[in-house]
């Protein structure tokens, strides 16, 4: 679908007017194929057993695994830090009272 238009007959306010008119049919052409994309990922999704927003969350930057925990508490083993990220209060006081991260590191069996 072609049409010449010799843009060098047109004045300031038509070739305005048409960027505009072009500015708008690309924004719908991107509207479109988007809404194309997203329906073959959710046609794909539901062929392996998914839907697209599980998959997407799955994913996503809110579902960060926490890490595998390093440390853990000495009287407490549910209280444990993987290590990275501020240090818990437990593992502070710990520290201030002499002792230090290798007596709370877990064993390679307990990880």
């Amino acid at each position: 679908m072609t049409h010449d238009i010799d843009l060098d007959t047109l004045d300031r306010s038509e070739l305005t007017a048409l960027q505009k008119k072009v500015d708008k049919a690309l924004k719908d052409y991107d509207t479109r194929k988007r809404a194309e994309a997203i329906s073959a990922a959710r046609e794909a999704a539901k062929e392996h057993g998914f839907a697209l927003n599980d998959l997407l969350q799955a994913g996503g930057k809110g579902s960060k695994t926490k890490g595998i925990p390093r440390y853990a508490h000495p009287e407490n083993a549910e209280k444990t830090w993987t290590g990275r990220g501020r240090k818990p209060d437990w593992v502070k006081s710990h520290l201030e009272a002499g002792g230090s991260l290798d007596d709370l590191a877990l064993g390679e069996t307990q990880r």
